[in-house]
């Protein structure tokens, strides 16, 4: 999730710790990580110390050998030496033959629809023929998740900016959020956009999606517009996401609450609305209500039911209509996962990214079909939604929310699926899953079959005994609070080549704890070959690429002095654990998504909110006038502006060697 407010001071009153990792262990955890064969019983006492005073050795104990970057806060992006960086997206830019030219005083919607649209998230390279290996032609598949109107538009403060935007700058913002599908092509060391190409495409806030799975037609989905509960307008707040085995995007709709206006008390099922997370005052913040009124709550109490799912699109058709996937439950959702478990089945993995929620599983009911891409064009429709739950003796279990099974009762509110799916939190709770620090990015290991998951920040989380349980450290999240957040490793049974990510019980283990090794109060845990450049706070989106390499990039506020980055670590030998930063994203944005053609050669990152902190005090950036940056064009007149870049080394060689 991208914060929008993102530079408030992180003090906390309550700050403590849970038990120390030694007594966590000494509850039977068997832990193969960091800490195991890395620090050793003698150095567990000394967590919080671990920065290497020999970088050489260091290096030399990881299979990343390009020369790590100096930390920097700064107006511009910075890359390794010997490497090269390329713009190939900028918002505004044309993804089509017959794309208006970018004109920010002239933004409409119409226009907006046929560019590359604002602060881009998730970012996915497809080989071009589908199914090749093609390193030098594919599709780029990118979601666009929010917009923040006074960067973008001149004459606009965070005071003013709603009653001031124009018709014609409301529906621009609809146009560039979504999902931006084309195809690129390399020409020596050029990508660039094919604007003729079959496949380029823009799904926005009025694209017409259907509804499916077990809350379609549902009365609570039922409109005025749309008494069927079966067909929506439009996507919201389009955070990560993930790639099918037949080749369609997942896309997590990570919370349209604030996009929406009215009162929210108006709305049937208030415990509902609270636990869903649409309890806010402060919303309408594109001032969408104006042009489209079923965005305000009085006019269409059902609408806000419609958001908030997973949404799948067929890049490599453009006439499918995209489908929201409701078996798939209804959450803040980061992103959506996908592996294929050894008898076919399909698996998708899914964060509820908001403090104490939790990490889900849906298994599908059938294998899909390699042979027949259209046969697996409802395959989620079926199939069995879980959550997670953490246990001390090293094991998670993967708990079924069924209606009628165990607690999920009808007097309990959960008669059909239906119901579980429209309150999927409701039922977690009530099956004991367990709370978690924020969880964002997840991403399967094609090489040792492990999962990688990480938990943002929680500075909500309490110390033990110090509040309610659910709100307290536990066995998966012992930091209260937990400020620098931490990642873990999920490990199923089965060989690495064929691992079982379908079933019910997982080993796990803490992978990383985030912080300043330097400072025992972070309670941090790296490899200790660690350097100061090294560490890192707030993990968010994960990636691994064709040679294995574990790839995190943050989404702050980072500690200060400090700009959220991209660092990459192997996952096993001596080099575990041990970041080493290859990216800085210019003041005020974050990267995101890393994803990589087949041959590793290069890495497209996506760069997201350039300028929204202050180069002077690290302070919310108000209007443009005052935005940290103007990244990447640095014109005068022109708003810093999201885009995708691409990083290659000057030999051409593989990322990260």
């Amino acid at each position: 999730m991208s914060d929008r407010q993102k530079t408030r001071a992180r003090p906390n009153p309550r700050r403590a710790f849970s038990s120390s990792y030694g007594e966590i262990l000494a509850e039977g955890v068997n832990r193969r990580t960091v800490l195991k064969g890395l620090f050793g019983s003698a150095a567990i006492a000394a967590i919080g110390h671990g920065i290497s005073a020999n970088p050489v050795r260091a290096a030399a104990a990881s299979s990343l050998t390009f020369p790590e970057l100096q930390r920097v806060r700064d107006t511009a992006d910075h890359w390794p030496q010997g490497y090269g960086r390329q713009v190939v997206a900028r918002w505004g830019d044309a993804l089509f033959a017959d794309s208006p030219a970018f004109d920010i005083a002239n933004l409409d919607g119409k226009a907006a629809e046929r560019q590359f649209g604002y602060n881009n998230d998730f970012t996915q390279f497809l080989p071009l023929p589908q199914g090749s290996t093609s390193s030098e032609h594919g599709l780029m598949v990118v979601s666009h998740e929010y917009a923040t109107p006074f960067l973008m538009f001149p004459g606009l403060t965070d005071e003013d900016y709603r009653e001031k935007l124009t018709d014609n700058q409301i529906r621009a913002l609809m146009g560039c959020l979504g999902v931006s599908v084309f195809e690129v092509a390399k020409t020596g060391r050029e990508w660039k956009i094919v604007l003729d190409s079959k496949y380029n495409r823009r799904v926005h806030m009025g694209t017409e999606m259907d509804i499916s799975g077990p809350a379609a037609g549902d009365d609570r989905l039922k409109t005025k517009a749309d008494p069927t509960g079966k067909i929506v307008f439009g996507t919201i707040s389009n955070c990560n996401g993930g790639i099918t085995p037949w080749g369609t995007m997942l896309s997590g709709e990570e919370g349209a609450m604030d996009v929406f206006a009215g009162d929210y008390k108006t709305l049937p099922n208030q415990e509902l609305v609270e636990r869903q997370g649409w309890d806010e005052d402060e919303n309408d913040i594109y001032s969408v209500s104006r042009v489209d009124p079923r965005f305000k709550f009085e006019k269409e109490p059902n609408e806000w039911m419609r958001f908030d799912w997973v949404v799948e699109i067929d890049p490599f058709d453009p006439q499918a209509k995209p489908v929201k996937r409701t078996s798939l439950g209804r959450m803040t959702h980061e992103g959506a996962q996908v592996t294929v478990a050894p008898d076919g089945r399909v698996v998708v993995f899914m964060g509820d990214d908001d403090d104490f929620e939790y990490l889900y599983r849906f298994v599908t009911r059938d294998p899909w079909n390699p042979a027949d891409r259209a046969a697996n064009k409802d395959l989620l429709d079926n199939g069995t939604l879980s959550v997670a739950k953490f246990s001390s003796d090293g094991t998670m279990t993967w708990l079924p929310l069924t209606a009628g099974e165990g607690p999920l009762t009808a007097e309990a509110g959960f008669a059909t699926q239906a119901d579980v799916v429209l309150n999927t939190r409701a039922a977690a709770d009530l099956v004991g899953a367990t709370p978690m620090d924020a969880p964002e990015g997840f991403v399967p290991h094609h090489g040792t079959g492990k999962l990688y998951v990480a938990m943002t920040e929680n500075e909500d989380r309490l110390a033990a005994g110090k509040g309610d349980e659910r709100e307290t450290v536990n066995i998966a999240n012992p930091r209260g609070p937990n400020p620098h957040g931490h990642l873990l490793e999920l490990v199923p049974p089965g060989a690495p080549d064929k691992p079982d990510h379908a079933a019910d019980t997982f080993k796990w283990d803490v992978f990383v704890l985030c912080g300043d090794p330097t400072k025992p109060e972070d309670e941090a845990m790296f490899n200790p070959g660690t350097t100061a450049s090294g560490w890192f706070t707030d993990p968010d989106n994960l990636g691994v690429d064709p040679a294995g390499r574990l790839w995190v990039t943050t989404d702050g506020p980072p500690p200060e002095g400090i700009a959220d980055s991209m660092y990459v670590m192997d996952t096993e030998g001596p080099g575990r654990a041990l970041p080493k930063l290859f990216y800085i994203a210019p003041v005020g944005s974050e990267c995101c998504s890393p994803t990589f053609t087949p041959d590793g050669t290069n890495v497209f990152v996506s760069v997201q909110h350039p300028g929204e902190l202050r180069m002077s005090d690290n302070e919310d950036a108000t209007a443009i006038a005052d935005a940290g940056t103007a990244w990447p064009d640095f014109a005068d007149g022109m708003p810093a502006r999201p885009s995708l870049i691409v990083i290659t080394r000057d030999d051409n060689g593989v990322v990260g060697n």
